[in-house]
């Protein structure tokens, strides 16, 4: 194995997480975008790691000076904003190939003054994080939009039946249990035809609704439903993954107090969980690796 040469594999780099604030003010009224955007570049920059030779690399800091001047024009969906970043790079320099763009959204709400919402004063919405993810790869672009730290929970309509035991098996089975889960998703669209925005906020209502509206057997089956009626209302996205740790709520032994527990207080356990991750897709569909590609962890 010694007489190998020793190569260059695939590589990219740029700017990780720029933080911008666009501020919408060319009325009295306000608009807020808050985003934390990583931009990253891959094509022909050999030279850079095997010679020395800077000649092909554009400064980590013009990516974020783009991204930043980018923002002047507008944000917009993050999904849009990352498309316009992927066809900025690929076509100003042509040693660029392809790239990942990715970036997070926070959301802000107004603050109520009088029973109306504010103009221009806001609090920050901590319900979850909107992400978007943009890979270009020579003419071929990859969309996914996405969401995490969506924490939801039910008291009721939850259990766990029918699962194998051995001697190791402590766990008991139950028909009634609280479920929580802190929902990650990411998804991928077709076309290009597509407001982000509004496909955004109807997949997350479906997520919450198909969690909440039905028996769950167990964290699989809802994960399932959950990515299921994306699907049949969204043709626009062909594939969507889960990962979703099982937030376990224990129920207290009160007896010892010589006190009932009907599954009424609980002990909730922040570690060890279950985690559950799995792809709700269309069959027959045309794999796309590369969209997924540098995704840390399923999703």
């Amino acid at each position: 194995m010694t007489d190998r040469r020793i190569v260059l594999g695939p590589n990219q780099y740029g700017k990780a997480e720029v933080r911008v604030v666009k501020v919408t003010r060319d009325t009295d009224r306000h608009e807020i975008d808050d985003l934390s955007v990583t931009s990253q570049l891959r094509g022909d920059f050999a030279g850079a790691h095997t010679s020395g030779d800077n000649a092909h690399v554009i400064p980590t800091d013009t990516q974020k000076n783009t991204i930043f001047a980018f923002a002047r024009d507008g944000v917009g969906p993050p999904e849009a904003f990352l498309l316009r970043l992927a066809e900025h790079f690929t076509s100003s320099f042509d040693w660029v190939s392809g790239g990942r763009w990715e970036a997070e959204r926070f959301a802000w709400r107004r603050i109520e003054v009088g029973g109306a919402p504010h103009d221009h004063s806001f609090v920050r919405s901590g319900e979850e994080t909107r992400t978007a993810l943009v890979v270009a790869d020579g003419d071929d672009r990859h969309v996914l939009g996405g969401l995490k730290g969506l924490t939801v929970l039910k008291t009721t309509q939850s259990g766990f039946e029918g699962f194998p035991s051995d001697r190791y098996t402590t766990l008991q089975e139950t028909d009634d249990r609280i479920l929580a889960t802190e929902v990650a998703a990411r998804w991928r669209y077709v076309g290009a035809d597509v407001d982000y925005d509004a496909v955004y906020d109807s997949v997350r209502a479906l997520l919450l609704e198909a969690f909440a509206a039905r028996y769950s057997a167990a964290l699989q089956a809802t994960l399932f439903e959950m990515g299921s009626s994306v699907l049949e209302v969204h043709p626009e996205i062909v594939e969507i993954r889960f990962s979703m740790p099982n937030k376990h709520h224990f129920v207290v032994d009160l007896s010892a107090f010589g006190l009932d527990n009907p599954n009424e207080v609980f002990y909730a356990a922040d570690r060890p969980y279950g985690l559950i991750e799995a792809t709700v897709m269309r069959e027959g569909l045309a794999a796309a690796p590369a969209a997924w590609e540098g995704i840390a962890g399923f999703c």
